[in-house]
């Protein structure tokens, strides 16, 4: 959310829903000018690609030690109207999280395998690695980015993020390792409120890993199109709700259109993922979501959900769970085994005289759930 006030109230709200539900048993050639709007965006950052400057160059030394941050910067600000790529070699380059990396538009931030943009500490609620805000065309690709939760030296807020991608277009993330993160791996969302926000839209992470972070491995706010592929979020502890994904833009503004295929969730002490108001057209497919220790998949008032062809085992409590308020949702061909392993050890004697449909510790549908269709998944103790 935009202000650490919303933030609080979400996080209240979901925390109290989460204490409730404990106790519920052919190719056509066009001219350019015919091209679509973000078409037309990837065609430039493209054609820009032949200006390159190497972070080197303006002085990055890379030794962990040396604050890289204006060095960096500098190169991003040297790229010319068209735009560009920054090169980052191997290398540890420490940036300061108070006045982060701003990326600009017509973009490719291309860093080395090796290349580590490492957060320097700190004590603030809320600092960012690297910020793309209202910008478009923009390409990150490769290296690690290490946040600074490890020495941080505040004990409040949970808004240190990797990278922080708000009312910006076109903007993909490739091949990227987030990990140690104060708050969220990864944010997607927008600026403003209500029917003022500007989401971001056309957004795209591929092969990234966010793992370790304290509040959340991925979340996203307003925003209209983002695929994740290939993608792991994992390991997320420290600051509720510690969940792998959560899709949350709830009274900022819409979040629309959204895919998740062949990624993995696992491993985060809150839910594997949590899907909330505002939100519609999501789909999760051919997904891993295992051993988280809250829910494997959470829906509380979204609409147009497909849960499909995923893999859902191990997770603490409920595989699925449909909450009252979400509506038009299809759960199909799913395999869910295994999970409500918390829930059972605790309530053990609740459940065996409890009125329990079959696989109703992999599957969840509440009473005022509009819509909802489950078949062919296969349920396995």
């Amino acid at each position: 959310m935009s202000t650490a006030k919303g933030m609080a109230e979400i996080s209240d709200g979901r925390r109290a829903f989460l204490r409730r539900s404990l106790f519920l048993i052919v190719p056509v050639a066009l001219p350019a000018l015919a091209l679509p709007v973000a078409a037309r965006g990837k065609a430039s950052a493209a054609d820009s690609k032949a200006a390159t400057i190497d972070v080197r160059h303006k002085g990055a030394l890379g030794d962990g030690v040396h604050d890289d941050t204006a060095a960096i910067q500098a190169a991003i600000d040297a790229l010319p109207a068209a735009g560009g790529t920054v090169t980052i070699p191997d290398g540890s380059y420490m940036i300061d999280a108070a006045r982060p990396l701003r990326l600009r538009s017509n973009m490719h931030l291309q860093m080395a395998p090796a290349a580590t943009l490492r957060a320097i500490a700190n004590d603030l609620e809320r600092s960012h690695v690297i910020k793309v805000w209202r910008a478009n065309n923009v390409r990150i690709t490769g290296g690690q980015i290490v946040g600074e939760r490890s020495g941080h030296r505040g004990t409040t807020g949970e808004w240190g993020y990797g990278i922080n991608i708000q009312a910006s277009n076109n903007v993909s993330v490739v091949g990227t390792h987030v990990s140690d993160c104060w708050g969220d791996g990864i944010w997607i969302g927008g600026i403003g409120r209500r029917a003022g926000v500007v989401v971001s839209t056309n957004v795209t992470l591929d092969r990234v890993v966010s793992t370790n972070n304290r509040r959340q491995g991925l979340s996203i706010g307003p925003v209209r199109g983002v695929t994740v592929t290939r993608s792991t979020f994992s390991d997320t502890h420290g600051t509720k709700p510690q969940a792998g994904v959560d899709i949350e833009p709830q009274g900022q503004g819409p979040a629309r259109d959204i895919t998740f295929s062949d990624c993995t969730i696992t491993g985060n002490q809150g839910s594997g993922m949590e899907i909330h108001s505002n939100v519609s057209g999501v789909v999760v497919k051919n997904c891993r979501i295992q051993d988280n220790h809250g829910y494997g998949v959470l829906g509380v008032g979204a609409r147009q959900l497909a849960i499909s062809e995923n893999v859902i085992t191990g997770n603490g409590l409920v595989g699925v769970v449909i909450s009252s308020r979400t509506a038009d949702v299809r759960i199909t061909g799913n395999t869910l085994t295994g999970n409500s392993a918390n829930f059972l050890r605790k309530l053990v004697a609740s459940l065996r005289t409890a009125k329990m449909t079959e696989g109703a510790h992999n599957l969840r549908i509440d009473d005022g759930a509009l819509g909802v269709t489950a078949s062919g998944n296969r349920f396995q103790p």
